[in-house]
């Protein structure tokens, strides 16, 4: 276990997706997992892993989630501007909120957003309400953040220096 000392990852598992195929002998059961791993610091990433057994499929989303670990540009506990991330049906609206608010969202986008870093925000789900799609969607709305610097930068606009 000495992989998880050395990674200070925490990970959530947002849903275990039980399916089941019939044969001779009865039903035959696999699941798959929707694990979001984030470092509450800037960075998070979602997997999904499909195994015969739960723990499995838990670790193989896990470790797809570690792989595809993306760097979230935050302002404090909350995002610097308000966003929507897309991803099929779903639509996922972040806002940004004052200290204190808390993080106001269902469970899929709750997970993305706690361990992202994000502690302060409010948020609204459009369309599909499927986990896997609204975890996405979240992603999605995170990675469209930029902070002041980034769009003055991409602006060629001088910041202007207050005390």
């Amino acid at each position: 276990m000495n992989q998880e000392e050395r990674q200070p990852y925490d990970d959530n598992v947002v849903k275990v997706y039980r399916c089941s195929k019939v044969v001779k002998g009865g039903r035959r059961f696999s699941f798959a997992a929707l694990v979001v791993v984030g470092d509450k610091n800037g960075r998070v990433g979602v997997g999904y892993g499909k195994a015969n057994e739960v723990p499995n499929a838990v670790e193989k989303g896990r470790k797809r989630a570690m792989r595809d670990m993306m760097p979230v540009s935050l302002t404090g506990g909350t995002i610097p501007h308000e966003v929507t991330g897309r991803f099929g049906s779903s639509r996922v609206k972040i806002l940004p909120a004052q200290s204190g608010t808390g993080v106001i969202a269902g469970q899929s986008v709750r997970a993305v957003l706690e361990l992202a870093g994000v502690h302060d925000c409010l948020t609204k789900v459009y369309g599909s309400t499927s986990p896997k799609n609204l975890c996405k969607a979240t992603l999605n709305a995170l990675l469209l953040l930029r902070d002041r610097e980034t769009v003055a930068r991409l602006r060629g606009v001088e910041m202007p220096v207050h005390h």
